[in-house]
């Protein structure tokens, strides 16, 4: 009988699905299921490369299947001597490397969760997430251990060159025994130091159900030599980007240390990528690099999340690599719930758009009292699930033909004299001007108008009066009269969420900081 990854068009993905079969996909059952066998152990059958590990700095590590399989089997072999047992907690704050996939697959084999941190995170961000999941035993860099908090039952285990050599000592051999219910990972949703964000607790089922994006918003099949350059500390380079693909026994590209467009591209064109999915800030910068144009690619499918991609983006993506960009849209706490279904020749991908549901999702724009808005009307997008609609805390609309359109947060809406304005919209329509690098809109007071748009532009030339008055008429000539930011600051970046998302809170609370500095004392 043929799995859901012999089919790959649109048609086929309504026809053909039905939640049963995604467990076709793996060797598991309810009852026993381990994301690092389905991941790891069951294509460890021969030298095959599992993951291409591209390096900042211009190194690479080449780690096959077998390999991983081995050590993570020693590393699993180690924990259970240090009295490491199911449900305790494991966090792992490694770049992606031999040490960082031996220590998160080792960790998951025996039964404890593993707790992925990212390794820029500064003393008060590992003290949170820390205090919060109370791991057994914090892995990381000699350069971060001096970071690690003191805390009870706490041991921070240095995983260096001498520390992987001794794991040499431990048997290569060690059978999981979980059950798909049982916990496998916590995973921290992105935000800043001073607000502990949710740890979403992902059981080894979460890869079974991963699968549906996998299929669908990234468009893996048997085959493909995949790409994504998210850090796996966070829900896209991990679920997305690092366990679905090597569920299905592909290539995998990860990349280490601080991302480079430059190095990614000449990995893309070397090791012949045929799919990435990448965060939408990823591909502006690989549209600012002048090395992108000097490769040849192999790309034939094309995903992007975290945030909407601007149209000048979007343009450039798929003059380069000769396809388009897909949007796979949904949170860490929903899941996926939109997609562009890439690889399907059936599906015209429409600029802009966050594309259609799932197969077998159902996802409403509804207005304040919950009732379907029509197609054009701005609402909040739901998805429908048990029998109950959970928001998503996003804005959007449809079209005529079932498309979905991001309209930006909930609270990313700029309300001037009455009338309602996106800030993805106005952020858009600066980025078309050739010297916009980045930009950022958001709503700050005004006596006479409650709220006008203020922006922040990263630019490529000097921003002066001149420039300013340029993107102001961009906007307005775009959009319309009254969209166009009435205040405008050049800056030389832009804050970010770790996971590369523009963070308009931050800029939000910075604008009411100048407003009401604190008194002196």
């Amino acid at each position: 009988m043929k799995k859901l990854t012999d089919f790959t068009s649109y048609a086929d993905a309504q026809a053909q699905w039905h939640p049963d079969r995604l467990w076709d996909l793996f060797d598991g059952s309810p009852d026993g299921l381990n994301i690092a066998h389905e991941c790891i152990d069951r294509h460890a059958v021969d030298d095959r490369t599992a993951i291409i590990v591209v390096h900042a700095d211009g190194t690479e590590e080449h780690l096959a299947y077998r390999e991983i399989s081995r050590d993570s089997s020693r590393f699993a072999n180690f924990l259970v001597e240090q009295g490491i047992q199911p449900g305790d907690r494991v966090a792992v704050m490694l770049e992606p490397s031999r040490a960082f996939y031996t220590a998160l697959f080792g960790i998951i084999k025996t039964g404890a969760i593993a707790v992925p941190l990212f390794t820029l995170f500064g003393p008060d961000g590992i003290r949170l997430r820390v205090g919060d999941c109370t791991p057994r035993i914090l892995l990381t860099h000699a350069d971060k251990a001096a970071l690690a908090p003191d805390m009870p039952g706490l041991r921070t285990l240095v995983v260096d060159t001498a520390f992987m050599a001794a794991l040499s000592q431990y048997s290569d051999a060690f059978t999981p025994r979980t059950a798909a219910g049982d916990l496998a990972i916590y995973q921290y949703t992105s935000g800043t130091t001073r607000e502990l964000p949710d740890a979403i607790r992902h059981t080894h089922k979460a890869l079974v159900t991963l699968m549906v994006a996998a299929l669908y918003g990234t468009g893996l099949r048997p085959g493909d030599r995949y790409f994504c350059p998210s850090s796996p500390a966070w829900g896209h380079g991990l679920w997305h980007g690092t366990l679905a693909p090597l569920a299905l026994g592909l290539t995998i590209g990860a990349f280490s240390g601080k991302y480079s467009a430059a190095r990614l591209v000449e990995a893309l064109s070397t090791h012949r990528f045929t799919n990435m999915s990448a965060a939408a800030t990823h591909y502006r910068m690989i549209r600012n690099c002048p090395e992108a144009r000097q490769y040849s690619y192999c790309i034939d499918k094309l995903s992007f999340t975290g945030e909407p991609m601007d149209s000048a983006t979007e343009s450039f993506v798929e003059e380069l690599f000769s396809t388009a960009a897909c949007s796979m849209y949904g949170t860490t706490e929903i899941g996926v719930i939109l997609v562009s279904y890439p690889g399907a020749a059936d599906f015209p991908v429409k600029p802009g758009s966050l594309g259609k549901p799932i197969p077998g999702g159902v996802v409403e724009v509804q207005d304040a009292e919950g009732r379907p808005c029509p197609p054009g009307v701005v609402g909040e997008m739901k998805v429908l699930r048990r029998g109950e609609w959970i928001a998503t805390k996003d804005l959007g609309r449809t079209d005529e033909d079932g498309y979905f359109y991001h309209a930006g947060r909930a609270d990313d809406v700029i309300i001037s004299a009455g009338w309602t304005m996106s800030a993805v919209e106005i952020e858009d329509a600066m980025l078309k001007h050739p010297d916009v690098l980045e930009a950022a809109a958001i709503g700050v007071p005004d006596a006479l108008r409650g709220q006008v748009v203020k922006a922040f532009v990263v630019a490529r030339r000097p921003g002066d009066d001149a420039l300013k008055q340029e993107i102001q008429d961009a906007v307005r000539f775009r959009l319309s009269q009254h969209e166009y930011p009435r205040h405008l600051e050049f800056v030389d970046e832009l804050p970010k969420t770790p996971a590369g998302k523009i963070h308009r809170k931050k800029l939000r609370e910075r604008e009411l900081r100048l407003m009401n500095p604190a008194p002196t004392p």
